[in-house]
């Protein structure tokens, strides 16, 4: 005799958990050593300057200043240009 389970909302439970992907600082946004600014699955968007690489590809500031998003030779990278105190003072 063939088994089928009820009322089948049980079989159907299931999902994974979300991931929370995409860009956190967006371009001219301030940001600290080691703010996150993008989290992403691959390089898509690289590391350029005052940037760093996680393992899960995320890429975090490594000195404080202003997040830039360039392209140069078709590809997408996210600097971070460098803040200083002489940029309060003028």
């Amino acid at each position: 005799m063939a088994h089928k389970k009820g009322q089948g909302s049980s079989t159907n439970g299931r999902d994974s958990q979300p991931k929370y992907l995409g860009i956190k600082r967006g371009n001219g946004s301030f940001v600290n050593a080691g703010t996150i600014i993008l989290r992403q699955r691959g390089t898509k968007i690289r590391p350029g300057v005052g940037t760093g690489l996680g393992r899960d590809y995320t890429i975090y500031a490594t000195v404080p200043g202003t997040v830039r998003f360039i392209t140069k030779a078709d590809r997408k990278y996210a600097t971070v240009e460098e803040f200083t105190i002489e940029d309060c003072e003028a």
